[in-house]
């Protein structure tokens, strides 16, 4: 994120005044859409999870003869340690304790292979929703230092460079450097931006809805606060947000999304299970899914927070922010 300062001066990856966005040679060579990620891709992003697993996990089987306690403690022990999630980590060992007599310990790769798919694929698509010739709102919700702001321009520039006009509502309002850092990004992508300080979010929330239908904007993407001052309770402000858009724009709400850092793990979880409360949420962003992360906590995330993972950060550029598929992730995971 902080490199869009040192490199405010430079020439913005997407110009407006073009109307399309610059690639490479390799990109249009490869035909590849913006949302996508090649599978060589993502096994890269994933190869330190991968790596875990067959030094970890896969390797439990290698000598024994049946599952016993001994192994299924210790297979448990290895998946929360992957990020898959305390609670999902004991829902897979439970059904292999139910099991044991079907699997043989050479065949807990399989095993495992199959229960990730079931339980990341049964949260629904992982496409986001959109709808053309129409105003689609996205309302972003998350921790401070999730990512939020990241995702937010990213996805701007993604939809700016399919030619849609994008409005970005600098809903975090009690903090100037977040509405600063929001403005670079939306500058970055070629987006307008309602900005106003100190002012309410909710009525950020309601001018960016007034502007965007009375200007025919084809998408808005919201920003809000991922924490507040004691005074004031997140969970509140969110909810007169979602009030607002249910109130002025409710069939223009296209998906809500909660941002959660991959490398933060369980405690991501953790941190992710308050914003169900207040805001209707629809899926995950999953942000710094790369090598410093483990790729397992998105089976925690389907397991856990029942929600579809549909859209993963691999890395700092624009075109780092890809759609999700889960068939790709849970082969890559497993070295197919």
């Amino acid at each position: 994120m902080f490199d869009l300062f040192k490199r405010k001066n430079e020439k913005p990856e997407f110009s407006p005044e073009a109307g399309e966005p610059a690639q490479s040679q390799e990109q249009e060579a490869q035909g590849k859409s913006l949302w996508g990620i090649s599978f060589s891709g993502l096994k890269q992003v994933v190869s330190n999870t991968n790596r875990f697993f067959s030094e970890n996990v896969l390797d439990l089987g290698e000598d024994k003869e049946k599952i016993d306690d001994d192994f299924l403690e210790e297979l448990e022990e290895k998946l929360i340690q992957a990020d898959i999630g305390v609670d999902t980590s004991t829902y897979l060992v439970e059904k292999l304790r139910d099991n044991k007599n079907q699997v043989k310990p050479s065949e807990i790769g399989e095993f495992l292979k199959n229960e990730f798919r079931e339980i990341i694929t049964s949260k629904g698509t992982s496409g986001i929703n959109h709808r053309e010739s129409q105003l689609n709102t996205f309302l972003i919700t998350g921790v401070n230092g999730s990512g939020k702001t990241t995702l937010i321009g990213k996805l701007a520039y993604k939809f700016r460079s399919e030619g849609k006009k994008v409005l970005v509502a600098a809903g975090d309002t009690f903090r100037a450097a977040a509405e600063d850092q929001l403005e670079i990004w939306a500058t970055r992508s070629g987006a307008d931006i309602v900005r106003q300080d100190n002012a309410d979010p909710a009525s950020v929330v309601f001018d960016s809805i007034k502007k965007a239908k009375a200007e025919n904007y084809d998408i808005l993407l919201i920003d809000t606060a991922g924490r507040l001052h004691n005074k004031f309770n997140l969970m509140q402000e969110l909810g007169k947000i979602k009030k607002v858009i249910d109130r002025e724009a409710p069939e223009t709400l296209a998906e809500s999304i909660l941002v959660i850092d991959a490398t933060t793990g369980q405690n991501g979880l953790k941190q992710a299970e308050v914003f169900k409360e207040a805001v209707n949420l629809t899926c995950v962003g999953l942000t710094k899914l790369d090598g410093s992360s483990k790729g397992g906590i998105v089976v925690g995330i389907a397991k856990e927070l029942d929600l579809p993972v549909k859209l993963i950060g691999v890395g700092e550029k624009m075109e780092d922010l890809k759609n999700f598929n889960s068939d790709d992730f849970v082969a890559a995971l497993f070295g197919e």
